[in-house]
């Protein structure tokens, strides 16, 4: 059971909550769980590379409320508990600290199916290879996939990943954390000010609106950073730079997207085609029309008549074709299909000398991987992670500064020269 307590310091409160791993606590690094995915680099997360520790703002549910959260690991090797610390705040309902645990559960995948998988592939890593003979991708890949705290963000940023640089889909997820910061502000100070915001000129007139957003934008950074009130963007002592979190909001909700114009959402957030998909994916969420939650219920038994289900279910929305619900039928706890793309081919060229195109790619990996099944996917992220790092580094001590750098085109070199690393320019 979570313990809870309040802490003081530097004139702020913070509430510190103990969340014990229980089963997951044997081998469990909090660092490995989260850097274990380009995800983690998506905006509002925030991972420290100098204190190991994460934050992000967390929206609870019932009444709604927003608190940024750092989350950190004991420094012992026998620690069995993380430490939740929810800044801004002195306690917690019972229901908002519900929901906040279940949010950090799952974006961890803390739960008892989610361990048991674990498990399972690691018996099936050391049965095919032995503990000693295991390539060192697959030692040291700890078998978790950070995800979201939530499914519609989850799904957002699967659309984000679409088609484009990582360093575009890196910029779209920030702008839309700016956007809710903006959304959440103007709504809160008048009602004059929401129904200005809401966009309702022409595409010609967009440039004009996007300037008197942005004012907005620097007017409210201005008040917050005098008043240092607001629950989002607490000062965090765990973060090297706190004011990252200034300006920006936790991800929207599907209330907020929905009712926005799908032509100034595209330009303000840079989202091209991706803004229509977004929008219509919020629509039939607030429309009851795409059940979050017994989409998350149904994934419970991940077995592939299951799979094919929700697969169905997910390809009657709007721009999800078979990359995007392979990624995230994944962050739903399915490793048997493999997210096949154009890095997939370059990957396969590189590991295993394989040459494939898009027709047949599909069908390479899963020659290649089947002996892992059912979970395909997790072997070839271990590769595909693995390989990450050494054309970048460590990914979990890069600054935030060179996430940018994550790109297939750079990919093609033995290694990416990155700055000299310091406790001064470790975030930026």
């Amino acid at each position: 059971m979570a313990k809870e307590q309040e802490e003081n310091g530097n004139g702020s409160s913070k509430l510190l909550i103990e969340l014990p791993l229980g089963e997951a606590a044997e081998g469990f690094e909090l660092e490995k769980a989260i850097c274990s995915h380009g995800l983690f680099m998506l905006a509002p997360n925030h991972w420290d590379p100098i204190s190991r520790s994460f934050s992000r703002p967390f929206r609870l549910t019932s009444p709604p409320l927003t608190v940024t959260v750092g989350i950190s690991q004991p420094p012992t090797s026998s620690s069995s508990t993380l430490y939740l610390r929810v800044y801004g705040a002195s306690s917690l309902s019972p229901l908002h600290r519900h929901s906040l645990l279940n949010q950090v559960s799952r974006m961890l995948r803390l739960s008892e199916s989610e361990e048991n998988k674990v498990r399972e592939f690691r018996s099936i890593v050391e049965a095919l290879h032995g503990e000693e003979e295991a390539t060192e991708c697959l030692r040291s890949f700890s078998g978790r996939v950070f995800r979201s705290p939530t499914l519609f963000e989850d799904m957002v940023k699967c659309i984000l990943l679409c088609n484009c640089q990582f360093s575009r889909t890196l910029s779209m997820a920030k702008a839309l954390c700016e956007l809710q910061f903006e959304i959440q502000h103007q709504i809160s100070s008048s009602k004059a000010a929401e129904d200005d915001f809401i966009p309702k000129t022409p595409a010609g007139k967009e440039s004009k609106r996007k300037l008197r957003v942005s004012k907005v934008s620097i007017r409210l950074e201005s008040k917050l950073t005098e008043s240092k009130v607001d629950n989002s963007v607490s000062d965090l002592q765990l973060s090297q730079e706190p004011h990252d979190f200034v300006g920006m909001g936790s991800f929207p909700s599907p209330e907020e997207l929905a009712k926005l114009d799908e032509s100034f959402l595209a330009k303000r957030c840079n989202l091209g085609y991706r803004a229509s998909r977004i929008l219509k994916l919020a629509q039939g969420v607030v429309q009851g029309n795409i059940q979050l939650t017994q989409l998350e219920e149904d994934c419970k038994e991940t077995s592939l008549s299951s799979y094919d289900k929700l697969s169905q279910r997910l390809r009657q929305i709007d721009g999800f074709g078979p990359f995007t619900c392979a990624n995230v039928l994944m962050c739903m706890g399915f490793y048997h299909v493999i997210p096949a793309d154009s890095e997939t081919i370059r990957h396969l060229k590189q590991a295993h000398s394989k040459s494939c195109t898009v027709q047949t790619v599909g069908r390479d990996v899963e020659l290649i991987y089947a002996k892992y099944a059912p979970f395909q996917f997790l072997a070839y992220w271990a590769e595909m992670w693995h390989f990450y790092g050494q054309r970048f580094g460590k990914l979990s001590e890069l600054p935030v500064s060179d996430y940018k750098l994550i790109t297939a085109s750079n990919m093609k070199h033995k290694k990416i020269a990155t700055r000299k690393r310091s406790k001064t320019s470790a975030e930026e």
